[in-house]
């Protein structure tokens, strides 16, 4: 052996006291609060596909996936060599590899397989699942999954397309929709000049005959956010003499040439690298309106819906691993003699995250459930119309600094880049952004309570459901009810409003469905005020040993 080799004269040290790798774990049979919610808020036959699922996105080898996918993040190429414009999107292999799993899965298609018999709810349970290894991919398979009901306003239209959305077979070939056994779908609305004001949109519809619903147009303008560009439809937003209206634009038209849509360049964003997000041209571009002309937000909005919860699911996912990750870490890591786990602040800080993972796991189950009950039950639709935007508007706002509080239990090790946590970090406002961000997701809260102002019953009555089982909770709901009802300054107020709105639904399913010990912290610290502006300030005397031990890897 030479001399100088690395592997004697150049060891310094042993390397000791660092954790083992996470390794391969069954991410749904782990996680003990989702087992018990999806027992709670879905049939039985919900949890096989889940435990199946979760043994792979639980496994080392899909996490690895989702590190490539970021670190080869995809290209554009516009041209092909001889010069010919393609507008194609070029994606490293890991990414397919995700894209495979969750369709092979039917993430996508469960929801509409299942319609009305706990479909919604094993959908919201696997987004919750798939968002842990990976979240860049998930946006093309929500969309897909959301683009259901709104295509059901063209029946035609559906017809064709919603068997090639609910295959579970993934083919990424840029190829006409008519050559594929499956497909996925997209979404672009905003514009420049608007953003989320889309009436402000100046993109023009022509009609090529007589124009009206189920009919071909031309469309010419822009979108400044269209994301997963490879889809091979998308619906999209334009003008016509009527106003706004809803159109489905195809990659390819039906006589199998390229449609005209230009990608003029991919965004370089913060976070959600491993998906391509894109400002794209139409010029002279074929559509099929959907829905009646002028109506084209009523249309829409049948996939916004349905992507909100997506939305409002997706950063409880990624509390959820960085969770996972804190407690794997300070279960092995020693300082000042003592396992970190073993330490009462750091024990403090972590029961404090598990109660934000298991309350939002809770609520976005909950009304997962109203989406499946919201096909013949009034009252589940009129909560769930409401409540989505509540939970979406509140699982995004502590995601951020939850997920900062789990890089701090790792410390330095937490900071850098073969960490999974900075990768969450970044990722978790743009959940929060797409959709509606947060004023307009308030404002949206607001909107359905004057439109629909039987939603307020039936929020209120979901809440009620647990009046005396917590006086915390009791006077928290007394007090939304006396915010509700004083309309002065209510835009000024929408987010203390929607805040209090989000804790007491929180509140009243931990105190009817978890255990006491988790209930009761919650209660006191988010609803009593014995807790402090950050995590790791539980009352002395919570039984922390419990909640760890709910939070902790189930295996």
């Amino acid at each position: 052996m030479h001399p100088f080799s690395p592997m004697t004269e150049l060891a310094t040290h042993e390397v000791a006291n660092q954790p083992t790798p996470l390794g391969d774990y069954n991410a749904f049979e782990a996680d003990q609060p989702l087992k018990e919610a999806v027992a709670r808020e879905a049939p039985a036959w919900v949890a096989e596909p889940l435990r199946a699922l979760g043994a792979q996105v639980g496994s080392a080898h899909y996490h690895e996936l989702g590190f490539l996918a970021n670190r080869y993040p995809p290209v554009l190429k516009a041209f092909d060599r001889y010069g010919r414009r393609i507008d194609e999107v070029e994606y490293h292999p890991a990414y397919h590899e995700l894209m495979k799993l969750a369709i092979e899965h039917d993430a996508h298609s469960i929801a509409w397989k299942r319609e009305g018999e706990g479909g919604a709810a094993a959908h919201v349970a696997m987004m919750y699942l798939l968002t842990q290894p990976e979240q860049g991919f998930c946006c093309p398979i929500v969309m897909t999954h959301a683009v259901v009901p709104a295509l059901r306003c063209q029946p035609e239209l559906a017809e064709w397309w919603e068997p090639r959305i609910l295959a579970n077979r993934y083919d990424p070939r840029a190829v006409p929709a008519a050559d594929k056994p499956g497909v996925t779908f997209g979404m672009a609305m905003t514009e420049k000049q608007g953003g989320s004001d889309v009436r402000a949109n100046t993109t023009r519809a022509l009609p090529e005959g007589k124009g009206g619903p189920g009919e071909v147009y031309r469309l010419t303008g822009h979108k400044w956010f269209c994301s997963a560009p490879m889809s091979d439809a998308f619906l999209t937003l334009a003008q016509t003499e009527s106003g706004l209206s809803c159109f489905l634009v195809p990659r390819w038209r039906p006589d199998g040439a390229r449609n005209a849509f230009y990608i003029q360049r991919l965004k370089d964003k913060l976070g959600n690298r491993s998906n391509a997000s894109s400002e794209i041209e139409y010029k002279d571009t074929y559509a099929v309106m959907v829905g009646p002309e002028g109506r084209g937000v009523p249309s829409i909005i049948e996939m916004v819906q349905q992507t909100r919860l997506d939305a409002a699911t997706a950063p409880v996912g990624m509390m959820r691993l960085a969770l996972v990750e804190a407690l794997h870490h300070a279960s092995q890591r020693k300082a000042f003699g003592a396992r970190l786990i073993e330490q009462p602040l750091m024990r403090n800080v972590l029961a404090d995250l598990a109660l934000e993972v298991e309350a939002g796991v809770a609520m976005t189950m909950r009304v997962a459930r109203a989406f499946d009950e919201g096909h013949r039950d009034d009252d589940a639709r009129d909560f769930g119309r409401i409540a989505t935007a509540v939970t979406k508007f509140w699982t995004n706002k502590r995601a951020p600094q939850a997920i900062y509080e789990a890089m701090e239990c790792l410390g330095g090790s937490g900071y850098v880049e073969e960490s999974v946590l900075p990768r969450l970090y970044r990722e978790a406002p743009v959940n929060s952004i797409w959709e509606g961000s947060g004023n307009v997701i308030c404002l949206d809260i607001l909107r359905a309570m004057q439109r629909n102002p039987e939603t307020v019953p039936a929020y209120l009555r979901e809440l009620e459901a647990a009046r005396g089982g917590n006086r915390h909770l009791d006077a928290a709901i007394d007090r939304l009810k006396n915010e509700l009802r004083n309309q002065d300054d209510v835009q000024t107020r929408a987010r203390r409003v929607a805040e209090l709105m989000a804790l007491t639904l929180q509140g009243s399913l931990l105190v009817r469905n978890a255990p006491e010990v988790v209930a009761d912290a919650f209660c006191a610290t988010r609803l009593g005020g014995d807790g402090g502006f950050v995590y790791g300030a539980l009352p002395a005397d919570t039984d922390v040993e419990a909640i760890l031990t709910r939070a902790s890897l189930q295996v």
